[in-house]
């Protein structure tokens, strides 16, 4: 267990376990579950929308590799019309280095890592449970990616807890998503109380402060906003989210009709 993350070597992970890699400099991790047989389960970008979205360069650094796997012949398996991928731990880690999630941690322990996504106070549920959802979600997909509301952290959040926001979307459970908003968003919060600090040593810990506290309060272990939703209702939970956010497009995207006075007819 480390400040910033937990490394682990491949012996020691087992099915069902949340595990993860950090990508790009470590600018931002990728989650799935292990499934055993060197499997992983995780969440990507849909297949069709791999080609679409160019302009984006977030986006194309989420896509996983085309490239055939030369070790599994089912590795890469993905239906249409889904973000759920499964493909071999080599592939899933991209010669990178295995970290592993880890469930229900005390508090301080919450709040002295450095980085977001790394761990939650949430309990796991039994690792059978896990494998079930993770499987049972490649068959039947995990909803449309977005970066802050349904990435792949949310993804392995679910699986591992069953755990899921019901209310108003608008940030999902990621804990790297979250603190990806709230760095800037302690900044900007903290300062008028940094007129009350004295120095750039008290700037840094009113900062730091408000930045735990924006972690903590997001942690899926915390939250009221969030639901357990078994994994064979899912489907329905997240088409009438997508109705509601369709709805709430269409509200807003309609213009409010000018009415124009009426001529009164002239008296003879």
């Amino acid at each position: 267990m480390g400040l910033l993350s937990n490394r682990v070597e491949r012996s020691e992970i087992r099915p069902g376990d949340h595990i993860y890699t950090w990508r790009a400099v470590y600018a931002y991790s990728h989650h799935g579950i292990y499934v055993g047989g060197s499997k992983v389960v995780h969440f990507t970008r849909k297949k069709e929308a791999e080609g679409s979205d160019s302009s984006n360069s977030t986006s194309s650094l989420l896509l996983e590799p085309s490239s055939e796997c030369p070790t599994f012949p089912d590795c890469g398996f993905q239906l249409p019309d889904s973000g759920v991928v499964l493909t071999c731990l080599d592939c899933f880690l991209r010669n990178g280095s295995l970290y592993c999630f880890e469930y229900g941690v005390p508090s301080a322990v919450f709040l002295a890592k450095l980085r977001g996504g790394t761990c939650t106070i949430a309990q796991s549920d039994p690792s059978e449970v896990v494998v079930h959802r993770a499987m049972y979600l490649l068959q039947n997909g995990f909803g449309n990616y977005d970066i802050f509301e349904n990435n792949c952290e949310d993804f392995a959040l679910y699986c591992k807890t069953g755990l899921l926001p019901v209310e108003e979307p608008g940030i999902g459970t990621s804990g790297q998503a979250s603190s990806a908003i709230g760095v800037p968003l302690a900044a900007l919060l903290s300062t008028p109380l940094k007129l009350f600090a004295a120095g750039p040593l008290g700037m840094a810990t009113v900062t730091a402060g408000m930045y735990c506290a924006g972690r903590y309060i997001t942690d899926i272990g915390v939250r009221k906003d969030v639901a357990r939703i078994e994994v064979e209702n899912l489907s329905a939970h997240l088409g009438r989210r997508l109705i509601e956010d369709e709805g709430s497009v269409n509200v807003r995207s309609e213009k409010p009709k000018t009415l124009l006075p009426m001529k009164r007819k002239r008296e003879r």
